[in-house]
């Protein structure tokens, strides 16, 4: 019997827990800081056990770790260092969706020399992402071909049944952070060249997707993808990028969010008890909001009846309601987002996954490959997004609890023992790439 402890009973938390309750071999014990939600996870199971935990108080999180086999961290990404020094003191093996910080890339050697495996970015984007494009792309290479061009595009979206606001968006978690990504640079490789675009200009430099069954989509690059080219080893690639499936009209908006200035974090006493159209007079310089809409429209350059403005009053931006009770713009939007901007009871959100290969095959032709993944959540039971994130992570941790990886330090899911198995136990659980491939000469 090995003992997994979860730290963490967030949203995304639940098909991956109750997935690994359901092994034989696997007691459970969950960890929150709010343990009636570890209840709930663990109810019906007897190798279930919930558990308060303080991630501040390190020595009770260093006592937790020491008893358990296989530390699973679904906490906020800034605590997952914490715990793998705790995982290295302990010598416990670990896991997590989270991309690889640069500090805990640091600790590969010392955990390689504990022979340690701690295992990340196995959850939707990044970790069937990951795992699915390596697999075309061993797939090809074994073939004798080459790939050329590779796009990967993901993005969590309504069900279109569902997609019944301005935005085409809700939220399945904090919105502070889809915010924010306004502010990301990006990079990538596109026909040979590297293409940089600065995170001001973001929202201008999005394209046109469409998704067979689904319609059009729009697309933004998704930070830098230029250490792609190496971890998914396409040496002779002219193209590697990833980005971010929005539906139509996000980019444009969330560019004039920018542009108004809601995207501030700065501290200002004069926001409280203010209404959001006074907020909105500050921003912009005026000393009353008379005629507030077509200030703004003036500000950004906007036509009095376009659809960005009717979006703004759709949120709320130009009511006389009092802001949320926060000491910056920036929350307070996000407030403001996560009020509006919610999934409903019986509403179902969506997970599009698709990557291109332009293949260039031994004998010279060409093919385009495509690898798709829609995923809906299920009303009243769980989101897609918890479904995609969670499953991958707990199937992972199973394997590892039963000694099928030949791996150690950090690691990402890029290697066959782990894309392969994986994936198929995905598709048992209904979650499957769908491949196709098309002649292009």
């Amino acid at each position: 019997m090995k003992n997994v402890l979860v730290l963490g009973a967030g949203l995304v938390s639940k098909p991956g827990v109750r997935y690994l309750l359901n092994q034989k071999n696997i007691s459970v014990t969950v960890a929150s800081r709010t343990v009636s939600k570890a209840e709930d996870l663990i109810k019906g199971f007897t190798n279930g056990k919930a558990v308060q935990v303080n991630v501040q108080d390190e020595d009770q999180l260093s006592n937790l770790i020491e008893k358990n086999d296989i530390i699973v961290s679904l906490l906020p990404w800034v605590h997952h260092l914490k715990v793998a020094k705790l995982c290295l003191k302990h010598n416990k093996h670990m896991a997590t969706t989270s991309y690889v910080s640069d500090d805990m890339q640091k600790l590969h050697e010392e955990a390689t020399k504990k022979n340690l495996l701690f295992l990340n970015e196995l959850g939707v984007d990044p970790g069937i992402d990951h795992m699915s494009a390596m697999k075309i792309i061993d797939e090809v290479y074994a073939e004798g071909g080459k790939v050329m061009h590779f796009y990967s595009y993901c993005g969590g979206l309504p069900a279109p049944e569902d997609n019944d606001n301005p935005f085409g968006y809700k939220f399945s978690w904090s919105p502070k952070g889809v915010v924010l990504a306004s502010r990301n640079s990006a990079k990538f490789l596109e026909n040979g060249k590297n293409v940089e675009i600065e995170g001001k200009n973001l929202f201008l430099n999005y394209r046109i997707d469409e998704v067979k069954g689904l319609g059009k989509f729009e697309v933004y690059p998704n930070r830098n993808s230029l250490p792609y080219k190496d971890l998914y080893n396409l040496k002779d690639a002219l193209t590697v990028m990833r980005g971010t499936y929005r539906n139509l009209g996000w980019c444009d908006t969330l560019k004039k969010m920018v542009d108004l200035g809601l995207i501030n974090e700065e501290k200002k006493s004069s926001l409280k008890g203010i209404t959001y159209r006074k907020m909105i007079a500050d921003i912009i310089g005026e000393i009353d909001d008379s005629n507030l809409e077509e200030k703004v429209a003036k500000k950004l350059n906007l036509e009095t009846n376009s659809e960005i403005l009717k979006r703004f009053e759709w949120l709320g931006l130009f009511s006389d309601k009092k802001v949320n009770d926060f000491d910056n713009i920036l929350d307070i939007l996000s407030e403001l987002l996560q009020e509006k901007l919610v999934f409903k009871n019986k509403e179902k959100d969506m997970i599009i996954l698709q990557h291109k290969f332009t293949v260039e095959n031994a004998d010279k032709t060409k093919d385009l490959v495509t690898s798709t993944l829609i995923d809906f959540g299920e009303a009243l039971s769980e989101s897609s997004m918890a479904r995609t994130v969670s499953l991958p992570l707990a199937i992972g941790v199973r394997f590892m609890a039963e000694g099928k990886f030949n791996l150690t330090g950090v690691q990402i899911p890029v290697h066959k023992q782990i894309y392969e198995p994986v994936l198929k136990e995905l598709e048992t659980l209904g979650i499957k790439m769908d491949e196709k491939k098309f002649k292009l000469n």
